[in-house]
């Protein structure tokens, strides 16, 4: 059967740069296409190709007659006073489906996204919810290929581990452009990189995000070895050269000529390989106050729903504090309580004398008609970075903008191009603690490394609200939970958490609110634990773990056993001795496993 898609020599560029240059790409029954690439690299304005809404300025796509496609914008927005009713039903109708199966299919898919209110307006409904109804639109057409334009953004963590189920039991084709290394490690069995740095522009790998970066790490050494080679012929033909040969002979002719087209095969090589990344590195104001933030006994409540109540936590010098739930938790509400925008309706937020709070908001505006000029330098052509003043067109290399982009409207700059200019801006002010909500979105890979490398070695304390589980993983040193109904708990990591939530999955009844606010939107319906168990928060989490836990005791006593078997420690009076002693420990801890899973199973009926 020929390809669903295929692409061949497609070619953009918008002024001078070009975006890519012949590319070609297929996409048959099966795939799951995983596209990254650095911000600017065309990845939307590609699935805008497909689409047919971008004209390429050469190349052609081709598409198999009778097609289903459904497309999904990074941007999800409706109409106002439209229903999410209306909206699926909408979809339902484009798509032709017969009358007979449609009640069937939207009863289907808008479960299984959690919405429940049908007659909420979707204009108002969070960030979250709108890309869910969006993505919900894109399945109820049954499409034959789905494109995906970053959908993790505003997705909150249960919404993302939703769309990677959809995905990975999906009998439809789909091409996703994502930075949430997870999500793709969990979701696609092919990954494109659009990059100049490859000679065909883009790299195409079969398998997960992993497999990806094992075969990008071979490609790039064997590309370092051929330019090593490449270099050391050139060296040699260069000094041939100088030593002033004749081009008359026909030989010393195509020796020359061959000389020059291995110089040339360099140059463009060297011009591949050299990369630039962002700058980022936050400052920090080095005071020796130890506690920075304290809650005690904090609540709030929207309305007649409480978001948290009696949070006792406190922020402290160093601490890198992931903040986590399900949207609509009251995230974004806890840091402007920590900032100090909003006041608890009970308990107390101390801060200490003169703190510094830098705050990253999620819903970031910058002004479209600003040249990128003022944005990065209000003030002046200059700007004062940890005590040194540095002149406008350097700072703007920092953050990856050269000097001819300067001029440029704010308002034509990408997604990751604004949230790079907001990160500099917020560069610019020493922080005692730094509080980012939802900073990852739109930063292409490369910089959200870059970001996690900053925040590991900013030396002040560190509030942060994100969906990318890899940043979480790696930079929190503490997780505070929100569950959605009014309860708060810390945790060791993200995984803890991760944990602790799939255990209430098994208890939870669906309950979702999708009406309402960014900031008062419910929780995901997947995401809501029961309020009737008889654990506590600690109990749960370590009845989550307890059954792997005694797995690994009974393998280790099975080793301590074999170890106490072997003829030579038999024969060996002294390890004899100390091995009989550690079968003993490993036999002593599945036991008190074991009795301690009794315990909290009866604890629980």
């Amino acid at each position: 059967m020929p390809p669903i898609i295929s692409a061949q020599g497609l070619s953009k560029r918008y002024g001078v740069a070009p975006l890519f240059h012949d590319i070609s790409f297929t996409v048959s029954e099966g795939d799951r296409i995983g596209v990254i690439g650095p911000n600017g690299s065309g990845k939307s304005t590609l699935l805008e190709m497909i689409i047919g809404r971008v004209k390429p300025d050469s190349g052609d796509v081709a598409i198999r007659k009778g097609t289903r496609l459904s497309y999904v914008a990074q941007i999800s927005e409706f109409a106002a006073g439209v229903s999410i009713r209306s909206v699926i039903a909408s979809a339902l109708e484009r798509a032709a489906v017969p009358e007979s199966e449609r009640a069937a299919r939207f009863a289907q898919t808008l479960g299984r996204a959690g919405f429940a209110d049908l007659d909420a307006e979707a204009a108002t409904l969070s960030g979250g919810w709108r890309k869910r109804l969006a993505i919900a639109e894109a399945l109820v057409q049954a499409p034959d290929i789905l494109l995906l334009d970053e959908p993790t953004n505003h997705l909150d963590l249960a919404g993302i581990q939703w769309l990677e189920s959809v995905l990975q039991n999906a009998a439809f084709a789909c091409v996703v452009v994502s930075h949430d290394r997870y999500f793709l490690e969990n979701t696609v069995n092919e990954m494109v990189e659009l990059n100049r740095a490859y000679e065909n522009e883009a790299l195409r790998v079969r398998g997960n995000y992993s497999s990806f970066l094992e075969a990008k790490e071979e490609y790039l050494h064997a590309q370092k070895k051929r330019q090593e080679s490449l270099e050391n012929r050139v060296h040699t033909e260069l000094e041939w050269l100088r030593r002033g040969p004749k081009a008359r002979a026909t030989k010393a002719k195509a020796r020359i000529d061959k000389a020059h087209e291995m110089i040339g095969e360099l140059a463009e090589m060297n011009a591949r390989s050299r990369t630039s990344s962002a700058e980022l590195d936050f400052s920090a104001t080095n005071r020796k106050t130890k506690q920075l933030i304290t809650l005690e006994g904090v609540s709030f409540g929207i309305g007649s729903r409480t978001l948290f109540k009696d949070i006792h936590f406190s922020v402290t010098s160093g601490m890198r504090v992931g903040l986590v739930g399900p949207n609509g938790s009251g995230k974004t509400t806890l840091l402007r309580l920590l900032r100090g925008d909003l006041k608890p309706e009970s308990g107390k937020i101390r801060r200490a004398d003169g703190l510094r709070i830098v705050y990253f908001d999620q819903n970031r505006e910058l002004d479209p008609d600003l040249t990128l000029r003022r944005a990065l330098a209000p003030d002046s052509d200059a700007v004062i970075y940890q005590e040194r003043v540095i002149h406008v067109a350097s700072w703007a290399e920092r953050f990856l903008f050269s000097s001819e982009n300067l001029n440029q409207r704010v308002g034509r700059l990408s997604g990751g191009e604004r949230a790079r200019v907001l990160i500099a801006q917020l560069m610019l002010q020493p922080a005692d603690v730094l509080l980012l909500d939802e900073p990852t979105n739109d930063l292409d890979i490369p910089t959200l490394e870059i970001l996690e490398e900053s925040l590991l070695e900013y030396s002040g304390a560190l509030v942060l609200v994100t969906h990318d589980r890899f940043m979480l993983d790696r930079v929190s040193t503490v997780v505070l939970g929100l569950d959605g109904l009014g309860k708060a708990e810390r945790f060791a990591d993200y995984s803890q958490w991760d944990a602790w939530q799939r255990l209430q999955l098994t208890k939870a009844k669906p309950v979702a609110s999708t009406t309402g606010s960014r900031l008062s939107a419910a929780p995901d319906a997947d995401s809501v634990p029961s309020p009737k168990k008889k654990l506590s928060f600690k109990e749960v989490r370590e009845f989550a773990s307890i059954e792997e836990r005694i797995a690994q005791a009974e393998r280790q006593l099975r080793v301590k056993q074999t170890a106490l078997e072997d003829p030579q420690v038999m024969g060996d009076r002294i390890r004899l001795q100390g091995a009989l002693s550690d079968m003993q420990e490993a036999q002593k801890t599945v036991d008190h496993l074991y009795e301690r899973w009794a315990e909290l199973e009866q604890k629980q009926k």
